[in-house]
Parts: C-alpha cells; structure tokens; sequence
C-alpha cells in the first residue's frame, strides 16, 4: 500500500461544471460509505461546484455494469467505482476483483470516458480499515484526486487536438 496520497491538483479549467458519477457496492457498508464520504468532500474540495450523482448497486460485480450504463450517457465528466471486497477462504474474491477491474477497464476505453477504480480489494477488515476510514491516507481522497487529474490530462488532449 502507498504511504502517500498523490497531492491536490487544482480546478480544471473547462467551461463546464465538472459532473461525476458514483457507483458504489452496498456490500460492506461501513468500509464503502467512508469511501463515498471521503471522495465527495475531496471533490467539493478541489471545485466547490462538481455535481455529484451516487448510484448504489448490491455489489462489487454489478458495479460494471452501471458505470457501462451511464457512460454510454454522456453525461458524467468521469465515473468513479468505490467497493470493498474481503478475501475469503476461496478464490471467489480474486475472481470478482479481477472481472470488476477489467470490465471497468472497457467501460473507459469503449466510452472515452475516465474511470477511477477504487474497488478494493483485500485480504482483511485491518486493511479495509486502513483504505477506507484513515483520514490521512484514503482511498476515497485518492479516488477523487485522480478523477481531476484525469480531467485535466483529457483537458490537455483536447487542447493540443484543436491547437493544430
């Protein structure tokens, strides 16, 4: 795990309000809501007028599936998945995992849209503790932080396609 969350970057520069869409498991939900917490505040953080939309889906397997649904909307200047997937004793948990990251994977790549994919997934409730409930080093903090980054650098893409 990373002992350092990736610096605040500032406001994109778009003319228009940054909209993201949150899809997040209602499986574990305490670990999951922290997440959703801290990635809202983060993203209030970095530009007070993001819209927010919070989709809840059962779980970390379904979480593709709706973030395919509102990519092919349009709508959303980024999609961000948040879950918590505890291993068990069977390898049903690395299965999930690895299907969520690749669908997620494709979602982006088909729409062209950024996915930030905080789907966690680890070996206990210690380390979902670390993730989710630490103030200082969140992966909801580190979530939002990306998405923004992500905006920018699409940002920067468009502008070096029209500059030429």
């Amino acid at each position: 795990m990373s002992t350092k969350l990736p610096t605040r970057p500032a406001k994109v520069l778009a003319p228009s309000t940054p909209r993201f869409a949150i899809v997040a498991s209602e499986y574990n939900p305490d670990f999951v809501q922290a997440l959703i917490n801290h990635t809202c505040k983060e993203l209030y953080a970095i530009d007070e007028t993001s819209v927010i939309e919070l989709f809840g889906v059962p779980g970390a397997f379904e979480i593709p599936l709706v973030a395919e649904m509102i990519a092919a909307q349009r709508r959303h200047s980024a999609i961000i998945a948040l879950g918590v997937i505890l291993q068990g004793r069977t390898k049903h948990a690395e299965f999930v995992g690895a299907s969520v990251t690749d669908s997620l994977q494709q979602v982006a790549l088909r729409h062209v849209v950024p996915v930030i994919h905080e789907v966690l997934l680890v070996a206990n409730e210690d380390e979902a503790r670390e993730r989710c409930l630490d103030k200082e080093l969140n992966r909801g903090i580190e979530a939002a932080r990306a998405a923004f980054a992500m905006l920018r650098v699409r940002e920067e893409v468009q502008r070096k396609k029209t500059s030429r």
